[in-house]
């Protein structure tokens, strides 16, 4: 295991330690930012989804801005707008908490369309423009938006472009008793003030962008066989209606996972290898990951849906059906 991924295991640590039983959200949220994705967090109401970006942004110097979606919110509120100065009688551009390197956009799904989209040039090109005038973002960039699945009022769904942005969609389920036990002790030492709200790394501890840039291209060096790739080719392929998915998902499926997920998978499975301390890709790695790179890219039939299909289910179909190098 090389320096740099040892740096990030005892990130990961911290983040476990501040984050209880959401050990699967801690990894895809650094798996995201080592392969330059963003995230999507979906799951009931006080599963520490904000509390763990806002951690892991207070562990990496890099800066960070919360942005509450409603629906009064204005493209220009996450971009930024053109002041007019009297004095100069010249405007002046005034940034929007986009030009932070991690945003985290709480509850996503309340802002109306225009809004979302929004942030497709941000997500897509790590550009945003304003008028005539194209604005580079700062390198990191990385976009972690959270989403209530249980309330629909007032909600707008993301469109499948919108989607499609998000490397990773994360859902998140209820912790079981012995860990929301050792929640309860966590929040009450917080309380009383027996341990500080959350990790406050010192400066030698704190992950740098320099730091994290080099760690991506550690990353792209993980070696992926050929027939792994081939297997994750055939995951992704499998997807899509027509002759390459299985013969019992045909007419299952209404649209499938494009180019980008293969990429998406791709680059996620070597951050989790590297992870892990390996320099070569696995099936179990692609397999790990499948159902988050995957699930929000899948478009259900309504044949499919009248037999009860989901797209967690074709996904599972895939991993169970397709056979593993």
């Amino acid at each position: 295991m090389s320096p740099l991924a040892e740096r990030f295991h005892a990130l990961l640590a911290a983040l476990n330690a501040a984050v209880l039983g959401q050990a699967v959200l801690c990894e895809r949220l650094l798996i995201a930012l080592l392969a330059e994705g963003h995230v999507l967090l979906e799951g009931p109401p006080g599963m520490a989804k904000t509390r763990a970006v806002k951690i892991l942004a207070g562990l990496l110097d890099a800066s960070f801005q919360r942005v509450q979606f409603t629906p009064d919110l204005l493209p220009a509120d996450l971009t930024g707008t053109d002041i007019f100065n009297p004095q100069t009688g010249a405007f002046r551009f005034e940034p929007g908490p986009l030009f932070h390197q991690l945003i985290l956009a709480d509850e996503i799904n309340r802002a109306p369309a225009k809004v979302q989209s929004a942030l497709l040039e941000a997500m897509a090109e790590r550009q945003i423009s304003v008028g005539r005038t194209t604005y580079r973002l700062p390198d990191p960039f990385l976009v972690m938006a959270t989403q209530n699945p249980l309330e629909h009022e007032g909600t707008y769904a993301l469109p499948e472009a919108q989607l499609d942005r998000f490397m990773l969609h994360v859902r998140i389920d209820y912790p079981d008793l012995a860990t929301e036990k050792a929640i309860l002790a966590l929040v009450r030492a917080e309380a009383l003030g027996e341990r500080p709200p959350a990790p406050v790394p010192n400066p030698a501890q704190t992950m740098r962008c320099e730091e994290i840039l080099a760690a991506r291209r550690e990353v792209l060096g993980v070696y992926l066989a050929p027939e792994v790739e081939n297997y994750l080719l055939r995951l992704v392929a499998g997807t899509r209606p027509g002759g390459q998915t299985l013969p019992a998902l045909r007419g299952m499926l209404r649209f499938g996972a494009s180019p980008r997920a293969a990429i998406a998978l791709e680059r996620g499975a070597q951050a989790k290898a590297w992870l892990a301390g390996r320099d070569f890709v696995t099936p179990a790695d692609i397999q790990a990951l499948a159902p988050d790179v995957l699930r929000h890219r899948i478009g259900v039939s309504y044949e499919g849906e009248a037999n009860g299909m989901a797209a967690e289910d074709i996904v599972q179909a895939l991993l169970d059906q397709i056979d593993r190098p």
